[in-house]
């Protein structure tokens, strides 16, 4: 199993980034597929969970209505819209799937937001 992130970045209080990550090595369109994240000296948080066809998302109440979580699974990739970006949601994003009882994760996205 291989989950590689992109699209962090450096971005303006109310600006806008489009994370992607790129699954590979299990049947992607079989599995839920979330965003966590984790901020310096926080423990790490579930940001969104799409369920495997994307008929279901869940998000943190901290990211309502500014994120948007979807997935392609002719392309084997999720991504995440943000939107309305704080401050707050600096860290690094990382993608996650739980495949046989054992949980994957990717490297990691930073996301800065800053003035």
């Amino acid at each position: 199993v291989q989950l590689v992130e992109s699209g962090g970045g450096l971005v303006h209080p109310g600006g806008s980034l489009r994370l992607s990550c790129a699954a590979s090595g299990f049947t992607f369109s079989s599995y839920a597929m979330s965003w966590y994240r984790q901020a310096p000296g926080k423990e790490r948080e579930l940001v969104a969970t799409i369920t495997s066809h994307g008929g279901t998302t869940h998000y943190a109440d901290s990211v309502k209505g500014r994120f948007t979580i979807s997935r392609d699974n002719a392309k084997n990739t999720v991504y995440l819209q943000m939107n309305s970006l704080k401050p707050e949601d600096t860290a690094v994003y990382y993608c996650y799937v739980k495949r046989a009882s054992l949980k994957y994760w990717g490297q990691g996205t930073q996301v800065t937001v800053s003035s």
